[in-house]
């Protein structure tokens, strides 16, 4: 019989994501949102990649007005690393150290002088805090390489809205899973009532109620490639600072601090390694990096790593219920839209029958998507040499690389080049070519192929980035980009 009902358990992003996506490409379904107060909202500012709007706005058809009304999001261009030898470099998602120009005779990355961080022309508006350009009725330009700040609660608000538009159920409810053969039989509630369903997904959270306790899915460990399994999290309101168009990944001296930038409030974390730190330590070196943080601070434990298995038997785990590595790329709400579409997809080639080979499938390429961003993650501790802490010893000597081995050993060798880029990585892959470079080029990774550039391609070099640097400095920045969409003259399209 086909799959006519679908339960999801669990009313956070990943668990509503989930449910917008399916029901906006199966309308036929019927879909219903299980909502408890045992699986909380994480409630904290989240930084996104570009897969987020693409999702939304372009395979789900959403409009994004009313995106922007309640989320209230703030924009994003990348990540500004103060991380490796100098002082900082961008990772974008522009896909600027790969471009090549016609005039010059190598890929943007050969050229690039790590003391002057700008690619491209986003990296040089994030090196001046702009966001788009500014188009001669003063409304900003957009590109499509930007993704999002957004706080977590706005955007679960969004969210159940949009679900309650396509006629999504949520039903509040806390539930006992019934366990029969390889799957759930029902989620009982509490006054014994049967909830049923044809296809269950848990979106349980770190709980993974259904794949990981009920069903006890093995789970395999990143350790051996992420040491860190604390967050300390904190922040305060905005008041004069300027609102960066990109999120801030500082080292310390046992892992990373992040900060994401909200319109009204600035999200701190602080992510560490407990072995190489007391929590009283790092909440100490937390307050004397951050000493504005308004309340104490909120410490999370976790653990990084991934189910072996991600759909067993009529349940189907997204988000933390299938895994967890830390925000170091904003990787996330990427992962879930990953899932859901994934899963959609399949429900829509097999006519709601998914089959045994696509069922093997899909589990086979979620289970690359998060080995995949695993690998990218662990680039980021072996290179790292920004500090000389018993932590970042340990990451340079011992971090595991994985499938990230041969590409870093085809860097070493060949420098910056993409020649063999389709080769190196897999079509599906999130980062690319590009955002490997990005961390090999600016943590000043030796290779064996540096290029002693002519002087009439220096030359055009110079004068482009001087180019982008006039441009960005006429650009308008994420405040001012704000007022302008909010001002009688913007016209959604």
């Amino acid at each position: 019989m086909p799959i006519q009902s679908i339960v999801v358990l669990g009313g956070g992003s990943a668990g509503l994501m989930t449910a917008l996506t399916l029901k906006r490409k199966l309308p036929q379904l019927d879909i219903r949102v299980l909502r408890s107060p045992d699986i909380g909202v994480i409630g904290v500012g989240e930084g996104t990649t570009i897969v987020f709007p693409r999702h939304f706005f372009e395979l789900l058809r959403i409009p994004p007005k009313s995106f922007y009304q309640q989320a209230e999001p703030t924009w994003k261009l990348g990540i500004k690393f103060l991380w490796g030898a100098y002082d900082h470099f961008f990772y974008t998602f522009a896909f600027e150290y790969q471009h090549r120009f016609p005039d010059l005779a190598r890929n943007n990355g050969f050229y690039y002088n790590p003391r002057y961080p700008i690619a491209g022309r986003i990296s040089a508006m994030m090196s001046h805090g702009k966001v788009f350009p500014r188009r001669p009725d003063g409304l900003p330009e957009f590109h499509q390489h930007h993704a999002f700040h957004v706080e977590n609660r706005k955007l679960v608000g969004w969210l159940e809205n949009a679900c309650r538009e396509q006629a999504v159920r949520l039903v509040d409810a806390t539930v006992t899973p019934e366990v029969a053969h390889e799957g759930i039989a029902a989620l009982v509630t509490e006054t014994g009532e049967r909830i049923t369903a044809d296809l269950y997904v848990d979106a349980s959270g770190f709980r993974s109620e259904l794949l990981g306790r009920a069903l006890g899915e093995p789970y395999r460990s990143y350790s051996d490639a992420l040491f860190c399994d604390r967050a300390i999290i904190g922040g305060w309101k905005r008041t004069d600072e300027p609102i960066h168009p990109y999120t801030t990944a500082e080292t310390m001296n046992a892992g990373w601090c992040w900060q994401i930038e909200h319109e009204h409030f600035i999200n701190r974390g602080y992510v560490y390694g407990s072995s190489w730190l007391e929590d009283d330590q790092a909440l100490q070196e937390f307050r004397g990096k951050n000493p504005r943080v308004a309340e104490d601070p909120r410490l999370v434990k976790f653990r990084s790593g991934r189910h072996e298995r991600f759909w067993r038997g009529n349940v189907v785990a997204v988000g933390n219920a299938a895994g967890f590595v830390e925000p170091l790329e904003a990787t996330a709400l990427q992962i879930i839209c990953v899932e859901a579409s994934t899963l959609a997809d399949t429900l829509m080639d097999s006519l709601c029958e998914p089959t045994p080979s696509l069922v093997h499938l899909y589990n086979q390429y979620n289970t690359r998507a998060w080995d995949d961003i695993r690998d990218f993650l662990a680039v980021h501790y072996k290179f790292n040499r920004r500090l000389d802490t018993p932590f970042w010893q340990a990451c340079r000597a011992d971090t595991a690389l994985h499938d990230a081995s041969f590409l870093v050993e085809f860097y070493k060798e060949n420098g910056p080049s993409v020649v063999a880029g389709a080769q190196l990585l897999h079509p599906s892959n999130s980062f690319g070519m590009d955002g490997y470079l990005a961390m090999l080029i600016g943590q000043n990774v030796p290779h064996a192929k540096p290029y002693d550039a002519p002087d009439k391609e220096r030359t055009v070099w110079n004068q482009r980035c001087h180019t982008w640097d006039v441009e960005a400095r006429r650009a308008l920045d994420v405040k001012q980009s704000l007022a302008a969409i909010r001002g009688p003259n913007m016209r959604w399209g």
